[in-house]
Order: structure tokens, then C-alpha cells, then sequence
């Protein structure tokens, strides 16, 4: 039986999922963002319960299929982003059509309905997040940063960064509060 799951966004959420599941004595065939597949069929009282110790560690069983497809599509966007390998001739659109097999307008109308925000915009919203973080953790200058995140300048990085926080990258930096967002609330 296959479970999709929200708001799983990092090693650390796959871990907490999967001890969930070794607290009910449920075996799994696989785990990965999003998702858990599971050697025998749940139901009724037991996947009440499932949901239920999900939610309380700030999970969601994922019911329909619109929402599962835009969980897919974040975890996508989420886990590209973390790998610091974009190009600047990075497009999400191909970048979507390659992994999940479904015409892009499909992709977006469906994920813009359902998520108030359009994909264009989530990519940018993460990708400055991870902006913040580069910046917290003083590794790479602001011009490594742009060329791993797929920006063509370091002024197209300011110019989305201050867009997005009001604040250049430099003045980001010299703040006292960061006000970074979790990634699943984005």
C-alpha cells in the first residue's frame, strides 16, 4: 500500500515517518520524500491512528491525487534546490516535464489552484530560502551562491533576494533576526 505523505522535506522528516511506522509495527518496502510504501494493506482503526501520530508530528496523509501531484512537484523543487547544481539555463518547466511525465500546464494550473502561489514563484521563494541559509553559514561568497542556484548575476540574486525580504543580501547578513521559514511552510 502506497501512502503519500505532506510536508516530508528532508532526511530528518523521512527518519520521523519511518519511526512512526515502527511505532505501529508497520513494515515498509520503501520510504522516500513524500511517500511510504508498506508490505501489507492499513485500514480503519489502524490507519486512524496512523494519521493521527503523523499529524501530531506535523505530517498529513495525503488523500487525492491534485494533492499528492503537488507534493511531488515541492519535494522536486525542494530537493533540486538542496543540491546546489543549477545551472544558469535551469528551466522548471523541462526540469518538471522530465520527472513527472505530465505537460507543464497541467503541472501549473493544477499546483497555482491548489497552492495560491504559482510554481514560478515557489522555485523562487525556495531558492531564496536556501539563499539565507548559504548566507547564515558564511561558506560561499554571493557570486558562488548565484552560479549554484542557476542566476545569471549576482544583481538578478539581490535583485530577487530584496524583492522577496526587502533587504539586499549584505543587509541580511548584519541582521540580528534572520526570519528563515521552514521549508514546508513556504
Amino acid at each position: 500500500m502506497k501512502i503519500f505523505i505532506k510536508n516530508m522535506v528532508c532526511g530528518r522528516c523521512i527518519a520521523a515517518v519511518e519511526s512512526i511506522f515502527t511505532e505501529m509495527n508497520i513494515s515498509l518496502k520503501s520510504i522516500a520524500l513524500g511517500e511510504a510504501e508498506t508490505q501489507q494493506d492499513i485500514s480503519g482503526h489502524d490507519l486512524e491512528k496512523l494519521e493521527e501520530l503523523l499529524q501530531k508530528t506535523g505530517f498529513e496523509r495525503i488523500k487525492d491525487s491534485s494533492h499528492q501531484l503537488i507534493e511531488k512537484i515541492k519535494n522536486l523543487i525542494i530537493v533540486k534546490i538542496s543540491e546546489l547544481d543549477i545551472d544558469e539555463n535551469f528551466l522548471l518547466s523541462e526540469f518538471l516535464i522530465s520527472k513527472l511525465h505530465k505537460d507543464y500546464s497541467v503541472l501549473s494550473k493544477t499546483f497555482s489552484h491548489n497552492e495560491n502561489i504559482t510554481l514560478e514563484q515557489f522555485f523562487i521563494l525556495q531558492k531564496i530560502e536556501k539563499v539565507k541559509e548559504l548566507l547564515l553559514y558564511n561558506e560561499f561568497t554571493l557570486t558562488e551562491i548565484s552560479g549554484k542556484l542557476g542566476y545569471k548575476s549576482v544583481q538578478h540574486l539581490s535583485s530577487q533576494f530584496r524583492n522577496s525580504t526587502g533587504f539586499t543580501p549584505t543587509e541580511f547578513k548584519k541582521l540580528k533576526v534572520h526570519n528563515r521559514k521552514p521549508l514546508d511552510q513556504i
